[in-house]
């Protein structure tokens, strides 16, 4: 899998069956001869057998091919093994187009541990139809893997978990081309809604280390999976809406989904954002009025206005909440006090179950964006630096567009 690409360093991720010394060699698309090598790495049981490498020997906006050796033996793979690092397009062009995959929900069915009946997942085939669209990279919104009773409460169930639904067949493609980065939601955090009671949650945060190929993890000395990234001229935000959170069922002390270190951490960063659009990726649904389910304003309303009114009163200009969780897509917006225009596109599930939302009232859903069907979401990028547009499209499991909006920069107006 690839994960994080920079412009002078690309990782790379790879999961063995047992220990083994692996390594990268890659090299400039047509000049085999510029070959180079990653650091070698045995792998670990402890680890799951994986093993995170940094391609160092790179320059800015260059395709490479790559080649996994296990103990020191090429490993012929049946699908392309390629990679990008990002251009230095700043002070001499315009920022490239480029394209981001979006996906939350990803349930791999194993019968012997899912409850009886009808699976929860299908529908695998929908990595290959994100794989055929060519993102540059893929944003993973949370419930990326669904911890069962049988995983949760110990290491060994929880690294079975990753390894049974990374080693999906129809992924490998997907996950050998595209550089991929990740947040959680509750199914990868723990239980079914679960919070900052969970006593495993160290180990889960482990275990998403090991596996997704971000940054950072964790800001001002918190732990969590808080991070950020930037893709040629915009900035996404990894929000962790799990390791803070209250009980949603708890009555007293103050409703808390982020905490006020990673709150007051975000609004800092968005503040000093020159992007034109400024992507906030979090497992939970925070435009949505309807108060049910794990949506921001049901859950912790304080601390949504509170975030809603620094972004206003701020006037942070080009904010996108991405999120998930929800089992069914949709697009929300409003223009807030200073007359800037917030987004929420939700984009869910890839091969989960789908729910309806059984006509519940979000006040702010843009009509025509509701998807109640396993599907997938796309935005593109394009134009000039000061005339940059966002193409969003949603995209069923067959690879069908299900709509489209074009949304311009704020700069672009």
């Amino acid at each position: 899998m690839l994960g994080y690409s920079e412009m002078l360093e690309v990782m790379l991720w790879v999961q063995t069956n047992a220990a083994a010394e692996v390594q990268f060699a890659y090299w400039p698309q047509g000049k085999t001869t510029e070959r180079h090598l990653t650091q070698p790495y045995l792998t670990q049981h402890q680890e799951g057998y994986t093993a995170r490498l940094i391609a160092d020997e790179v320059a800015p906006g260059v395709r490479y091919d790559y080649s996994l050796l296990i103990n020191g033996q090429p490993v012929k793979m049946a699908y392309p093994t390629t990679f990008q690092t990002q251009a230095l397009w700043q002070w001499r062009t315009d920022p490239p187009p480029f394209t981001v995959a979006l996906g939350s929900c990803n349930y791999i069915s194993e019968e012997a541990y899912d409850r009886p009946g009808t699976p929860y997942g299908a529908g695998y085939g929908i990595f290959n139809k994100i794989n055929e669209k060519r993102p540059d990279a893929m944003l993973w919104l949370g419930d990326n893997t669904y911890l069962r009773e049988v995983d949760w409460n110990s290491w060994t169930g929880i690294l079975h978990r990753y390894t049974h639904t990374r080693s999906a067949p129809e992924m490998q493609p997907l996950l050998a081309s595209t550089h991929h980065y990740a947040i959680w939601d509750d199914h990868d955090f723990g239980p079914n809604n679960s919070d900052r009671s969970f006593v495993h949650k160290e180990q889960t945060l482990e275990a998403f280390r090991l596996f997704w190929g971000n940054p950072t993890y964790g800001v001002n000395r918190q732990p969590g999976i808080t991070s950020a990234f930037q893709w040629a001229d915009m900035d996404f935000f990894l929000i962790d809406n799990r390791y803070n959170r209250r009980p949603n069922d708890r009555r007293s002390g103050e409703a808390i989904l982020l905490g006020e270190n990673q709150l007051e951490w975000l609004i800092d960063a968005l503040v000093s954002s020159q992007a034109p659009f400024k992507f906030i990726a979090m497992g939970g649904q925070v435009l949505n009025t309807a108060p049910v389910f794990e949506n921001y304003v049901n859950l912790a309303p304080a601390e949504r206005a509170y975030l809603l009114a620094r972004i206003e009163e701020e006037g942070i200009t080009g904010v996108v909440f991405l999120t998930g969780d929800r089992h069914h897509s949709e697009l929300s917006s409003y223009v807030n006090a200073s007359g800037h225009t917030v987004y929420d596109l939700t984009v869910s599930p890839l091969t989960a179950g789908v729910a309806a939302t059984r006509g519940e009232a979000n006040e702010l859903q843009v009509a025509g964006t509701l998807v109640e069907a396993r599907n997938f979401g796309l935005l593109s990028f394009s134009g000039p630096r000061k005339e940059r547009q966002m193409l969003i499209q949603l995209f069923d499991e067959q690879g069908v567009e299900l709509w489209q909006r074009t949304v311009m920069a704020p700069t672009a107006k």
